[in-house]
C-alpha cells in the first residue's frame, strides 16, 4: 500500500490484511448528529469529508479509503483519517451544466489489476458526449488511461448524461446514458441515449445482449425508453437490476429493468411538461411498454440508489435506499413481489441535495450531497 491507495496487483494475503483494516474501523469523521431516529433503526451522521466541490459518486478501495468524482473534473482520494488528495492521471472532461466527471467503480477484480472505471461527459463546448474508460490506479495516480466507449451521438446542451455503473455477476457493465434533452432517440434503437447499456470489461458489446443481431440496433443496448437514470444497483443475490430515472415534473419512476424492455419515455409517462404542466407524452400506459414499479410523487428528482444486503441495519435488510436532489432526502423502499408496500423518509432537509447513496463493505451508508461545498456522510447504525 502506498500513499494509502492499494497498489495492485496484490497478494492475497495482502488483500486479507486490508480487508481486516476495513472491518476494524469504519474510518475518522465528524458526529453531526448523534442518534437519529427512525421507524425501526437508530444510526449516527457522520461527516467523512467536505469541502467536495459538486461530488457526483463515490468507490471504496480495499483498506478502508474512498474514491471520489466531483463534477469540475477532479477524482480525490479521501484517507481513513479524512484526509484528502487529488488523484493525477484523470481524463479531460466538459464540466458545463450537468457535464464533467461523473460515476466511478472499482472492477470486480480490483485487488487483481487495479483498474478503475469513470464516466464523463467527452468532446467540447459545442458537442458533449457520455463516455466510459479506465485507468490503473497505483502510487495515487491512475496510469495508462484508455476511452473504452463513447457514445453515438452527443449533444449540444450538456444535460441528461445519465452515466451510472454498475457490474452484473458475469463480469458484465451495466451504464446508463440519458436522452441528453432530444427526447426521441430514447425510443431509437440505433441511438445510444435513453439506454441502459450492458459493456464487457473491454467496452465492447456482449454477443448475448438483446438487440445485438439487429443490424438496425445499437448492440451494447440492454433496455430503452429511458429519460436520464442516475440510480443503478444490482442485487448480488439473483442479478436483479433496480433503476431510477428522473422523469418531467411528477415522472420520476423506479423500474425493474428486463432484458430488452422499453420503459416508455417518451411516449409513455406519467410527467408533466416544466413550463405548461400539460401532460408530457400520448399515453400513461402501453401493452409494449413495462411500467414502472413505483412513481415518486410528489418529484423526488432520484439520484442514487443502494440495496442492502449486510445486517448491519437489521431492518433495513432487502431494502432500496434512493437518493433525492430536488427532494433533500433518501427514501427507504421496502419491495415485496415487486410492489412497493411501504416508504419511509431519511434525512429529510438535514444535509442537503443528495446526489449519490451506497453501501459500503462495513454495512454503513454513504450519501454524498451534491453542494459547491459538498460532502460524503456515513450513516452509523446503532
Amino acid at each position: 500500500m502506498r500513499d494509502g491507495i492499494v497498489d495492485a496487483p496484490m497478494t492475497r494475503f495482502g488483500g486479507l490484511l486490508a480487508g481486516m483494516a476495513l472491518a476494524m474501523s469504519a474510518g475518522a469523521g465528524e458526529t453531526v448528529e448523534s442518534g437519529i431516529s427512525t421507524e425501526y433503526e437508530q444510526f449516527d451522521l457522520v461527516r467523512v469529508a467536505g469541502d467536495l466541490e459538486h461530488p457526483w459518486s463515490v468507490a471504496f478501495l480495499p483498506g478502508g479509503g474512498y474514491l471520489v468524482t466531483e463534477r469540475t473534473g477532479a477524482l480525490k482520494h479521501i484517507r481513513r483519517n479524512g484526509e484528502v488528495r487529488e488523484v493525477a492521471g484523470v481524463p479531460d472532461v466538459v464540466a458545463r451544466d450537468q457535464g464533467g466527471l461523473l460515476d466511478v467503480s472499482l472492477h470486480p477484480d480490483f485487488r487483481d489489476n487495479g483498474w478503475v472505471y469513470l464516466t464523463y461527459s467527452s468532446g467540447d463546448e459545442d458537442q458533449s458526449y457520455t463516455a466510459l474508460g479506465r485507468g490503473l490506479l497505483e502510487d495515487g495516480e491512475l496510469h495508462d488511461f484508455e476511452k473504452l466507449f463513447e457514445q453515438d451521438r452527443g449533444g449540444s446542451n450538456h444535460g441528461h448524461f445519465g452515466s451510472r455503473l454498475a457490474w452484473l455477476s458475469d463480469g458484465t457493465l451495466l451504464m446508463t446514458i440519458g436522452d441528453r434533452r432530444q427526447e426521441e432517440p430514447a425510443q431509437d434503437l440505433s441511438s445510444h441515449s435513453g439506454k441502459l447499456l450492458r459493456l464487457t470489461e473491454d467496452g465492447e458489446a456482449p454477443a448475448d445482449n438483446p438487440f445485438a443481431d439487429r443490424e438496425d440496433a445499437q448492440p451494447h443496448i440492454y433496455a430503452y425508453g429511458l429519460r436520464n437514470a442516475q440510480g443503478l444497483v444490482v442485487d448480488p443475490a439473483d442479478d436483479t437490476i433496480w433503476l431510477t430515472d428522473h422523469g418531467p415534473r411528477g415522472g420520476d419512476e423506479l423500474n425493474r429493468m428486463e432484458a430488452g424492455g422499453n420503459y416508455g419515455w417518451p411516449g409513455v409517462t406519467r410527467g408533466r411538461e416544466y413550463p405548461t404542466e400539460r401532460p408530457f407524452g400520448d399515453a400513461r400506459q402501453a401493452d409494449d411498454v413495462i411500467p414502472p414499479v413505483y412513481e415518486f410523487l410528489p418529484t423526488l428528482a432520484p439520484s442514487g440508489l443502494a440495496l442492502v444486503t449486510s445486517d448491519r441495519f437489521e431492518a433495513w435488510e432487502g431494502n432500496l435506499l434512493a437518493g433525492g436532489l430536488r427532494a433533500e432526502r433518501i427514501l427507504r423502499i421496502v419491495i415485496e413481489d415487486d410492489e412497493v408496500v411501504h416508504m419511509e423518509e431519511l434525512l429529510h432537509g438535514k444535509i442537503g441535495r443528495i446526489r449519490d447513496v451506497r453501501e459500503g463493505p462495513n454495512g454503513h451508508i454513504y450519501v454524498l450531497t451534491d453542494e459547491s461545498d459538498g460532502g460524503l456522510y456515513r450513516m452509523e447504525a446503532r
